[in-house]
């Protein structure tokens, strides 16, 4: 097989700071909690970071309080829109960076970071600033008025990118937010704090504030809060709509998911394993609409499981800074000992369990690129959501079929259909419970269009206008 020569992107352009405070009221503040965070690649420890406690998380609410009283509620969205015109613009400006810092400390391949990650970052920004003075026209009556201030806890497999989903349609509105970056990925938050900050950003306007669960927590049941959005977990959804549940508090949750990828008989094979590949080990499989389910036609599943096959050993699995890598690290040694469990599960349940040859670096924390064949609806890799690189095979003779086994799931975020069909197509979407539905694609995203899910893969949705309705009083 062609070796690559090692093609590393150089960290030489991120000044990583020995520690990192809280982001509160336009300034970082110091704190005494301090925590590592570390490179899931090498396990070499990037910076220390303060952890918020109730006072920190108080204070931060208070200030996003007058902030909106103050300054951002009462000013005209035509000023809104310019400032985060601005701080669009500086994210392009320093996309480097903030792709060299997400992949070192999130563990992703630098080319997802640099390509797809960065760019929708700032078409986020871009996005929302055009809406912020046009709230009136966009359906939600004569005078839709913000919410006030917004809590938002996002996960650690798309640090920077969850930021945007939630700050940007939450500031354009004319609320202010108090945000907490997963414990694990905290550097591109605080990096975007200095990016409020260059951007003159008012004083109060983003608040971000680093933790765990506990701050999370603090952040969500605060009785200044308005409006709660979270990614992550179905478990912690739960806990969180439990613990708002008659409140005022508005909520949107974005959840877990077992998302299908069925491929019809009439698909192009080519073109569809490029989509199974794609679906399944971008990101190392944590997405939460990652199409972990293969459900292909009975007839074609010997040709597209060689052609799968074949074409998993092609992937590079190592150094996320590496241009040519195609799989980095797991994010965290709780999430790789979770993804074995649930894969040594799979193969202690009958299923058989296959991998490419490849070669694992000796630090850090990885897990090679995984499919099950022989599984049914019953085994744990079917109806879990493992969240890392390992596909569950399944077949299936009929569309009706089809669609009975991609609904056989308390998820319903994400599926994709493969066929030459248009009339497949509608036929199959009309009867998916998912609330996105990729057709001959996947993993397509883009700000214009909303995003979320059915069932356990929770309510709301962002991205797009409907993103917006979220943030609004209508």
């Amino acid at each position: 097989m062609f070796e690559y020569a090692p093609a590393p992107e150089s960290r030489a352009i991120v000044d990583l700071r020995p520690s990192y405070g809280l982001f509160i009221d336009g300034e970082f503040v110091a704190g005494e909690d301090l925590h590592k965070t570390v490179n899931p690649a090498t396990e070499e420890v990037l910076a220390e970071v303060v952890w918020a406690g109730e006072a920190e998380v108080d204070r931060a609410v208070r200030a996003a309080r007058t902030a909106y009283e103050k300054v951002w509620g009462p000013m005209p969205g035509r000023d809104r829109a310019k400032y985060l015109f601005r701080i669009a613009r500086i994210i392009q400006e320093r996309s480097r960076e903030l792709a060299v810092l997400e992949s070192l400390d999130n563990g992703k391949p630098i080319r997802e970071s640099r390509d797809v990650d960065l760019p929708l970052v700032a078409a986020h920004f871009f996005y929302y600033a055009g809406w912020a003075d046009k709230l009136a026209h966009a359906g939600f009556g004569p005078s839709p008025r913000p919410l006030g201030v917004a809590a938002q806890v996002i996960p650690w497999n798309f640090p920077l990118l969850m930021l945007a989903w939630k700050i940007a349609p939450a500031l354009a509105a004319g609320n202010t937010v108090v945000l907490k970056p997963a414990e694990t990925t905290p550097l591109t938050a605080l990096l975007f704090a200095e990016i409020c900050q260059q951007a003159d950003l008012p004083a109060g306007v983003v608040n971000i504030v680093t933790g765990a669960g506990d701050t999370g927590r603090a952040l969500v049941e605060h009785p200044g809060v308005d409006k709660v959005a979270f990614t992550g977990s179905t478990e912690v959804g739960k806990a969180i709509a439990r613990s708002v549940a008659g409140t005022r508090k508005k909520v949107t949750l974005e959840l877990g998911g077992k998302a299908a990828n069925i491929v019809f008989d009439d698909a192009p094979v080519d073109q569809a394993v490029e989509g199974i590949v794609n679906g399944i080990f971008f990101n190392q499989g944590h997405v939460c609409c990652a199409g972990s389910r293969l459900l292909v036609q009975e007839s074609v599943a010997e040709q597209v499981l060689e052609s799968l096959k074949r074409r998993m050993a092609l992937l590079r699995v190592g150094d996320p800074l590496d241009k040519n890598t195609d799989i980095g690290a797991i994010n965290s040694a709780e999430q790789l000992a979770r993804i074995r469990e649930l894969s040594d599960a799979g193969a202690a349940e009958g299923a058989q369990r296959w991998s490419p040859p490849c070669e694992l670096p000796e630090r850090g924390f990885w897990f090679a690129p995984t499919i099950f064949t022989g599984v049914t609806q019953a085994h744990r890799v079917a109806r879990e959501e493992i969240f890392g690189p390992v596909l569950s095979v399944l077949t299936f003779r009929t569309p009706a079929e089809a669609v009975e086994k991609a609904n056989n799931t308390p998820y319903g975020l994400s599926a994709g259909i493969w066929t030459d069909k248009g009339s497949r197509i509608l036929w199959m979407a009309d009867r998916l419970r998912a609330g996105v539905v990729w057709a001959n694609t996947f993993n397509k995203f883009d700000p214009t269009s909303p995003f979320g899910g059915y069932k356990e893969s929770g309510y709301g949705r962002e991205g797009g206008r409907h993103g917006l309705e979220g943030y609004l009083d209508v």
